[in-house]
């Protein structure tokens, strides 16, 4: 039976309560929750409709208010259900897919046509040409599929990424780059109303992946080497099914895991069943050795190592290694998608990482960034404003107000990205995120871009609303 709005009912139709009811089978927020979606997404609950109160079916289904409320919660966060007061909860039209607010809200920067230091991007200058891999990749090469169920891994190219892989792995697959790798893990394992564990501040896309996802996140802070143990622990009491980090490069901080700290994440989490799901987005240009928890949890941890800022973005490659449990799953699931990384690309990528001049050139990129990464924020300490330099291609810095400082670097034609996007709760610092690695490498130019930040970060706004 469908179950079409009454504009004109003031109370919930009898029919939609017993069909709730009648679709929980797990009388728990997560499985409300999938109950409901699931009549939704099957049409049986029309948009409009208005559904019990939290008591009424809390009384239904024989559980407390707060597990309804709990549940409503996670359908209200993916857009499935909203509420209008008093006049009760009501199905949301979902036309219209959930957009990446925060991941959008990074380049929602005032647009300025100097220096663009908002994007987290590699320099151009600095990418290994193809110019050679790409003559090199012969048409021998690149009759590498010859069925649509082909392994869809080159395995000269997975054992070149075995080579550096920081843990032997049960599975290794290509995926479109991390967040394509990261999008698939948590199709795999996170469903609606689930708790999961993030970094705080985090990385705006995967946020926006774990809302759409209708996951409830968990925030834990850090330092420099990553997510505290003490915080991490606290944040397990709440049984999550997921914990998502950065095993560098941390984006936005920069922080890296050290093995001491891998160490003592790994005992915390040997207490909980979360999988580990771990992403290197700055893979070979990074300084930090890459450390994973899969050395130590390999059965239930995943990680993802990009090539984008080493070898180019548009080359939409990451390697991904994890548990057959998990992996394999995905890929099946891949099957009936895009199936595979192209592999003509496969091919391309492994000539780079076998290419010696490429592998200068990665190298020498490495040294570069490390450089206007400590450059920077040496001069930035020298105005009294200290920045953990971190590692990677962004600075993570502290501002008196965020909006303040964004115009006012605007106005000296610096662009940079808002910090709020990556702040999963409410800070007590705001900050703006710098891609370092997008500096020039002039020294005089240098002195005067860090000077207008170092103004922007202690302008306040004024009472009348601009910046003072």
């Amino acid at each position: 039976m469908t179950l079409a709005p009454d504009q004109s009912a003031r109370v919930t139709d009898p029919a939609v309560t017993a069909s709730v009811r009648d679709a929980v089978s797990e009388p728990s927020p997560r499985g409300i929750a999938a109950a409901v979606n699931r009549l939704i997404r099957a049409d049986r609950l029309k948009v409009g409709v208005r559904l019990p109160t939290v008591r009424d079916l809390a009384a239904e289904l024989g559980v407390s208010p707060a597990t309804v409320s709990e549940a409503w919660q996670a359908l209200s966060a993916v857009g499935a259900i909203e509420s209008r007061g008093r006049a009760g909860t009501f199905v949301r039209s979902s036309a219209e897919p959930s957009r990446p607010v925060r991941y959008l809200s990074v380049g929602m920067a005032p647009s300025v046509g100097g220096l663009d230091l908002s994007t987290s991007m590699p320099d151009p200058a600095l990418l290994p040409s193809l110019d050679s891999c790409l003559r090199s990749v012969t048409w021998t090469a690149l009759q590498w599929t010859t069925s649509y169920l082909d392994d869809p891994v080159i395995p000269e190219l997975q054992a070149k990424f075995l080579e550096t892989w920081p843990y032997r792995p049960e599975r290794m697959v290509t995926v479109d780059g991390a967040l394509d790798g990261l999008s698939r893990v948590i199709d795999q394992v996170v469903s609606i109303g689930d708790r999961v564990v993030v970094e705080d501040p985090g990385f705006p896309a995967l946020l926006d992946l774990l809302d759409s996802r209708g996951a409830e996140i968990i925030p834990v802070e850090m330092d420099g080497q990553g997510i505290l143990p003490e915080a991490l622990a606290r944040a397990l009491a709440g049984e999550p099914v997921a914990t998502f980090l950065h095993s560098r490069a941390q984006n936005p901080t920069g922080a890296a895991l050290t093995e001491g700290r891998r160490s003592q994440l790994a005992a915390v989490l040997s207490a909980s069943r979360a999988v580990v799901v771990e992403a290197d987005h700055s893979g070979m240009i990074a300084q930090a050795p890459e450390i994973s928890l899969g050395s130590e949890l390999p059965d239930r941890t995943v990680h993802v190592r990009s090539y984008s800022k080493s070898h180019g973005p548009d080359l939409r490659l990451a390697a991904l290694s994890g548990p057959a449990h998990i992996v394999d799953p995905l890929m099946a699931r891949r099957m009936l998608g895009p199936g595979w990384t192209s592999r003509i690309l496969q091919s391309l990528l492994l000539a780079l990482l076998d290419d010696p001049e490429a592998q200068e050139c990665v190298a020498r990129a490495r040294s570069i960034y490390r450089d206007r990464r400590e450059m920077l924020s040496g001069l930035l300490e020298k105005h009294g404003l200290h920045v953990h330099p971190g590692d990677g291609v962004n600075l993570w810095v502290g501002v008196e107000d965020e909006r303040s400082a964004l115009l006012t670097l605007a106005a000296a034609g610096i662009r940079v990205a808002p910090g709020s996007p990556f702040s999963v709760k409410p800070r007590g610092v705001a900050h703006v995120r710098v891609t370092s690695a997008l500096m020039p490498d002039d020294a005089d130019e240098q002195a005067i871009i860090a000077g207008h930040i170092a103004v922007a970060a202690r302008v306040t706004p004024s009472p009348r609303g601009g910046v003072s």
